[in-house]
């Protein structure tokens, strides 16, 4: 059956804006690389977006007619796989066989199962519609994902969390496969990507309410402990308050501000200086 041409127009800049978004976490593995350390960042994004790619191709394959979803999900299969291989080359023995498990559990175990269900319990033009309810379901469940990302905006009252330029791009690509979807009539396509416009119009608005407020609100002190005792720390005592940022660039950053409570030698109080230690001397 011949498609509008704007189906092909806004399947291929969909493909362009989710290249870029596929693109988007080569500075922090290039960081990881360069550092051989995962810094204590999560693999399960990736692990659930090669899942989500793996879904789309294969309901684009059982459908048929419908090669830019193959396209840029064939893609986003290659980058995604060469994340997780980055990842668990540099992350901890612990946190390797764990993502392990869940590559095998989700992206071979749940894969072969939804490819063995679909052609068990539907035939013919019921399994790409089985397919599709499979796949909306769980691209559902990943742009719900940026809800706990708005909360942590609204409750610091900061967009360090919400980097503006990536929260538009994932936003154009889901205007831009939204339209593929209606013009292409493909409810499938078009219900996830609603959702993810609808996201992207929230965060957009929350960047501009925001947009000024740059400092994060700080959570609860962490208990006194003594720092290492050297020449220069013997015997302070420290309150440790953690702020609670994740920077986009710099994956479980965390700031901490230190101060000195107490001198139990009675010397004279320092200030320590680290590079993601700020502390102040309280008389």
């Amino acid at each position: 059956m011949a498609h509008s041409p704007l189906v092909f127009i806004f399947g291929i800049l969909g493909n362009i804006a989710s290249f870029v978004c596929f693109l988007a976490p080569l500075p922090t593995f290039y960081r990881v690389c360069k550092k051989k350390s995962t810094e204590g960042f999560q693999s399960i994004p990736y692990v659930a977006a090669l899942f989500s790619a793996m879904l789309w191709i294969f309901y684009a394959y059982v459908k048929t007619g419908e090669t830019l979803l193959i396209t840029i999900n064939a893609f986003g299969c290659v980058i995604e796989t060469i994340y997780l291989a980055i990842f668990i080359t540099y992350c901890p023995k612990k946190v390797r066989m764990s993502t392990l498990r869940m590559i095998l559990l989700l992206n071979f175990g749940g894969f072969c199962t939804i490819v063995l269900l679909t052609h068990i319990l539907a035939k013919g033009a019921n399994r790409p519609k089985l397919l599709g309810w499979i796949c909306v379901v769980f691209a559902t469940s990943v742009f719900a994902a940026p809800l706990s990302i708005i909360r942590t905006v609204i409750r610091t009252k900061s967009v360090e969390f919400l980097p503006f330029p990536l929260s538009l791009l994932l936003f154009i690509s889901a205007i831009m496969w939204l339209l593929y979807g209606i013009f292409l009539k493909d409810i499938y396509v078009t219900l996830p990507n609603t959702l993810g416009f609808l996201f992207g119009i929230i965060q957009m608005v929350m960047y501009m309410i925001y947009r000024k407020n740059k400092n994060v609100v700080l959570e609860e002190p962490v208990k006194l402990q003594e720092l290492n005792n050297n020449n220069n720390n013997n015997g302070h005592v420290i309150d440790v308050v953690k702020l609670s940022t994740m920077v986009p660039s710099e994956p479980n950053h965390v700031a901490v501000n230190v101060t000195l409570v107490e001198d139990i030698n009675g010397n004279n109080q320092e200030d320590h200086h680290d590079d993601n230690l700020h502390n102040k001397n309280q008389v």
